[in-house]
């Protein structure tokens, strides 16, 4: 299923700004609240797809992958990946601020019980990841194994191996946070936050698992595999969501940042989605013509060298480059043509262009083409 523009989502222009994303995104939350939508299943995948948009372009970094390679760029469910598995509570936990001042009451609900408690949230684990051009060409499936953060097996991550011994908090009755009442010039000020004895959780843990001594996360190693697609770029990052550490107690697991990295080709350079090869060749077979063997991603071809071929052409292969990450297209192989001039030569060769020297055919005699394309090639390298 093809994903909806993010921008088209919060119905904002590609250059608003992070106030009228915020705005745009405060608006879509009130409309289509669970709490105020119950049961409508419609309404509540509208929700996760706001917060799923909101996340992508409140966040600089994400913004910036998005705006140049869209949802690809992003890796994953979506780069943070609501529709990958993300809970409500971690949508409130996220952007709890949001929510404040809407109505919702202090548990960030319109009574329904969608609470403003701490969802614990695991770090993310960047590694980079070499690609040669024809996996970036093609696109692959990478495997790698990684010491990490996992649930623990003993408690279901819970921090505790039966349910009986997580208790609701007795100083915030589970909602996680603390109001405090001040008396100011103004008069009465409420104030909210998170519940100093246990965390803003709203559950301790009484009788720890032993495993995880109640941290719910024990270290460990995991085989992860994830695909990349075609066409990705040098420095590039890719998110697989939920693949970082594990969070304590249940919570929300961090993510994968995978950072590319190219190898280098031995004879082709990458420009752009465009592919660069030197061809030397002989002073003779430019001028008599020939037919050439050049590299590509995929495998070699043969091309034709007319004669009186000119040192400093490029032929351009149509689509024989890399693939736009976007899906917008091939890029070329520019094959530039590089005439090799011998260093030594013995007797006879040096007899044989002795007598070729005065001919009026090997002078040099550019034509006004020539004359403008070489002018163009010095201002390029200049």
């Amino acid at each position: 299923m093809t994903k909806r523009d993010y921008y088209e989502i919060l119905g904002v222009a590609r250059d608003a700004s992070a106030e009228d994303m915020k705005k745009a995104y405060r608006k879509l939350a009130m409309q289509y609240h669970p709490d105020k939508n119950p049961g409508n299943k419609e309404a509540e995948e509208k929700f996760k797809e706001a917060a799923e948009a909101y996340d992508v372009l409140s966040n600089p970094d994400k913004k910036a992958r998005y705006d140049q390679f869209g949802h690809s760029g992003l890796g994953g469910a979506a780069g943070g990946g609501f529709s990958g598995g993300f809970t409500m509570d971690d949508i409130f936990s996220r952007f709890g601020d949001i929510f404040d001042n809407m109505g919702f009451g202090g548990r960030g609900g319109f009574g329904g019980g969608y609470g403003r408690r701490r969802v614990n949230r695991g770090s993310d684990i960047r590694i980079r990841v070499k690609l040669s051009l024809q996996e970036i060409a093609k696109g692959t499936e990478k495997k790698v194994k990684i010491n990490k953060q996992h649930g623990c097996s003993e408690c279901g991550s819970r921090g505790a191996v039966s349910a009986a011994d997580i208790k609701t908090c007795s100083v915030c009755h589970g909602s996680g946070m603390t109001t405090r009442v001040t008396q100011t010039i103004l008069g009465h000020m409420q104030t909210a936050s998170p519940c100093h004895a246990c965390g803003g959780e709203g559950t301790v843990v009484a009788k720890p698992c032993p495993k995880c001594q109640g941290e719910g996360v024990v270290r460990g190693s995991e085989e992860i595999c994830f695909n990349i697609p075609k066409g990705v770029a040098e420095g590039m990052q890719l998110t697989v969501s939920g693949k970082g550490n594990a969070a304590r107690r249940g919570g929300m697991s961090g993510d994968l940042l995978v950072v590319i990295e190219e190898e280098t080709h031995p004879e082709l350079q990458r420009d752009g989605n465009d592919l660069i090869y030197s061809l030397f060749i002989s002073f003779a077979d430019a001028s008599l013509g020939t037919e050439v063997e050049v590299p590509t991603v995929d495998g070699r071809v043969k091309i034709k060298i007319e004669p009186g071929t000119q040192s400093g052409r490029i032929l351009r292969l149509r689509a024989k480059g890399l693939p736009d990450v976007q899906g917008y297209g091939t890029g070329d192989l520019l094959v530039y043509i590089q005439v090799w001039i011998p260093v030594k030569l013995d007797k006879s060769e040096k007899e044989v262009l002795e007598k070729l020297r005065s001919s009026p055919n090997l002078k040099p005699t550019p034509s006004k083409e020539d004359r403008n394309f070489f002018e163009r090639m010095k201002k390029m390298f200049s």
